[in-house]
């Protein structure tokens, strides 16, 4: 059997290979590609690639002049996007954040700065997409009025007492939809600057009890369809007379072929 001296010399061998294994291994994690930023109605995600194997990202963001900050669900994690909506506070401010490269949750480095990647500038309020609208058309009794109701779209903002804010809500007297309109059956179109920003909304018509046929059909159809009776009232007349005058002829030649009666 080996002495404790032995033991104690073929221990200290192997943790000194290890620590030189170590020494000498370069750490590799890759930095993070492809970041973007993407927010719709104000729900301001944070993305990138690739996705991490053997090491995890850590996301750091600051608004411009101020120091730096983390959000805690986006620190050593192994996803590829960060939802910093709740941290975005000041919305009409630009904000960069910065994508750390690092080793995974348990395990330590020896590295001083790990590899990281920057993303462009972002400001929730200046960069965000507004979802399509929702609207409805009311017309009154008379068919003399038509009245436009749109409801503002939904955010993911909240105010100090929970409430959910809409994008009137955030923007104010700033905030305006543009209405482009026009009358069944054409294709002239007429805009009025009601209020805009975002996507446009789905198409909707007014609803018609019983419509004429002027506002049914246009002049070009309604011309073609004249002419075309027209036509055939003249068709019918020339075949009806030449009929007649067959029938005529032919009645006079047989009178021409009977004898004279006496006299």
């Amino acid at each position: 059997m080996e002495s404790n001296r032995q033991i104690k010399f073929r221990t200290l061998e192997l943790a000194l290979v290890l620590f030189f294994m170590r020494s000498c291994a370069p750490e590799n994690f890759p930095k993070a590609q492809n970041v973007t930023w993407s927010s719709v109605n104000f729900k301001s995600i944070l993305t990138w690639s690739p996705k991490p194997t053997n090491y995890s990202y850590t996301v750091e963001f600051s608004e411009l002049g101020q120091d730096r900050d983390r959000t805690p669900h986006c620190i050593k994690t192994m996803a590829t996007e960060c939802d910093l909506t709740a941290e975005l506070k000041n919305l009409k401010a630009y904000y960069s954040a910065d994508i750390l490269s690092e080793p995974m949750r348990g395990v330590s480095s020896d590295l001083v700065e790990f590899p990281h990647s920057r993303s462009d500038q972002f400001s929730p309020y200046y960069d965000t997409a507004i979802g399509r609208p929702e609207f409805k058309i009311e017309v009154s009794s008379d068919k003399r009025k038509m009245t436009l109701h749109v409801t503002d779209v939904p955010t993911t903002l909240f105010n100090k007492d929970n409430k959910r804010l809409n994008i009137r809500d955030v923007f104010g007297d700033h905030l305006q939809y543009k209405v482009t309109y026009r009358k069944a059956k054409s294709t002239g179109k007429k805009e009025k600057i009601k209020k805009q920003h975002g996507e446009i909304s789905s198409y909707h018509c007014s609803p018609e009890d019983n419509p004429s046929i002027f506002e049914e059909y246009s002049v070009g159809v309604m011309a073609g369809a004249i002419l075309i009776i027209i036509l055939a009232i003249t068709a019918i007349t020339i075949v009806i007379v030449m009929c007649c005058r067959r029938r005529k002829r032919a009645k006079n030649t047989g009178k021409e072929g009977l004898p004279l009666s006496g006299v």
